[in-house]
């Protein structure tokens, strides 16, 4: 991990234990302590014991680098993003062999880092210490060529990467379609005046594959050659399939409003835990891994609470700083189950080291998406790995942590909580509702049923003409008793 003076600061990430030198240390000695990039040799055992020997190729080498701009006042320590933006190029199948950084007013305009950190790294290079770089910021398109004709390496940024981890993770043909969008209208405005060259090994389906090289995984066949022209056509069919796609989901989605059965979307920071506490909610076997991104279809299942009532349930795709909502808005089922969802279940990792920072982006990223008066719910997970944590003192450890002080807090992996926030659900969707007084014709009898399932009757009385009815029902359901509503 990076010095505190933001000078170099090069690990080993092998087989065994993580080897960090807290001090700068010279190029010669990181490479005493490097490991060489020796092929991976495993033992395989056929049903009859004999012993078979599988190599594969040594992954690549990714140097990271990261800028701390003092005159952003939301920015995280450049440490903790280059530690994140580890986790990310981990999860790319990537292994860090060092990190750097530099505090700025703000980035420069050539190289986005200072020419004296270049010639650092340019040196570094030299030692053929790694396969590629990736900065833990946007890049542009000039600073990328300029970055990439001085070290003579490729280069990318963190959207590339997390685009990268989005062509592997992406399950369904609308996931496959959304990420190959994704990646052309990034690429667009990269694209020099000659001919560019995209690999992609040969994969299953259309859409993205899961094969080929970090950075280069994704849309285009082997070495096919796309200009402007041809990359504004297929954006423009993959924006065709989606638009049938989301046509498709619109009907699924209204069929699902007239059952009148209440929704909530499961939102935050990517890792937090969404799919876990899905499973435990839900009794599902939903993907749930402890890595980045790896939700990225939504997932809906029924659940009970406790009046017995149904509630859909949504596992959503996570959230990550310095991700431009463009690439979020790509994935426009996740954004319309949360547009669709009754109550927000915010999923925060209270073990997190940066856990007020990520509850800072995830409410952000809300607000640049337009999701709003949606109620939400605080859920502070995985509290059982803190010690001495309970229910009586969990409020205080939230209020030091400048979180939000109305929470639930459960431990998706233990069940603890898990029926408080059934609870709390139950309760804010009761507050969501809309009182009503109607006078409902026998014939009708099925907004009665209606009623008795899926809102609250407070009194309920027979008359000549019809059932009078008062209670509550859920706000998606009121205007199917509109013309039977009593007047006064």
């Amino acid at each position: 991990m990076p010095s505190r003076n933001g000078t170099i600061c090069l690990r080993r990430i092998g087989t065994g234990t993580c080897a960090v030198r807290r001090n700068p240390i010279t190029v010669s000695a990181y490479q005493q302590c490097s490991s060489r990039r020796k092929p991976t040799t495993t033992e395989v055992y056929t049903a009859d014991g004999k012993r078979l020997h599988a190599t594969e190729a040594p992954r690549k080498r990714a140097f990271l680098v990261g800028v701390e701009l003092q005159a952003n006042p939301y920015h995280w320590p450049a440490e903790d993003s280059l530690n994140e933006l580890a986790l990310l190029a981990d999860t790319a199948g990537l292994v860090v062999a060092g990190t750097m950084y530099q505090r700025l007013q703000q980035p420069m305009q050539k190289y986005f880092i200072g020419s004296g950190k270049l010639r650092e790294l340019v040196a570094l290079r030299e030692q053929d210490l790694f396969d590629l770089v990736i900065f833990d910021d946007e890049l542009s398109p000039t600073q990328t060529r300029n970055l990439e004709r001085d070290l003579n390496i490729g280069v990318l940024d963190r959207t590339a990467l997390i685009l990268d981890i989005f062509a592997q993770h992406a399950r369904t043909h609308e996931g496959r379609i959304q990420v190959e969008l994704a990646q052309y209208e990034y690429l667009l405005p990269r694209l020099r005046r000659q001919w560019t060259h995209l690999e992609r090994q040969a994969g299953s389906g259309g859409g993205t594959s899961a094969g080929g090289a970090v950075g280069l995984r994704g849309p285009g066949e082997t070495q096919l050659e796309l200009d402007r022209r041809a990359i504004d056509q297929r954006i423009a069919l993959l924006k065709q399939q989606l638009g049938a796609v989301h046509r498709h989901r619109e009907l699924y989605r209204k069929r699902r409003r007239q059952s009148g059965v209440p929704i909530a979307a499961l939102v935050g920071y990517t890792n937090a835990g969404k799919s876990t506490l899905l499973n435990a909610l839900a009794g599902a076997n939903v993907l749930a891994e402890d890595r980045l991104f790896a939700t990225l279809d939504p997932t809906t299942r029924q659940i009970e609470l406790p009046g017995g009532k149904p509630l859909l349930l949504t596992d959503t795709v996570g959230f990550i700083q310095k991700l431009p909502t463009q690439l979020i808005a790509a994935f426009r089922a996740t954004l319309e189950e949360i547009n669709e969802a009754d109550v927000l279940l915010h999923v925060l990792d209270i073990t997190h080291a940066n856990a007020q920072e990520q509850e800072q982006v995830v409410e952000a990223t809300l607000r640049e998406l337009g999701v709003r008066d949606r109620p939400i719910i605080t859920v502070l997970n995985k509290i059982d790995q803190i010690d001495g944590v309970h229910a009586a003192n969990a409020s205080g450890m939230a209020v030091e942590l400048g979180l939000p002080a109305d929470f639930v807090a459960v431990s998706a992996r233990s069940g603890w909580g898990l029926e408080q926030l059934r609870e709390r659900i139950e309760q804010t969707l009761a507050a969501a509702m809309v009182e009503l007084d109607a006078l409902i014709p026998y014939q009708r009898n099925d907004l009665v049923s209606l009623w008795h399932e899926r809102g609250v009757v407070a009194s309920q009385e027979y008359g000549e003409t019809g059932t009078h009815v008062i209670g509550r029902v859920p706000r998606e359901l009121s205007y199917q008793f509109t013309a039977f509503v009593q007047a006064g």
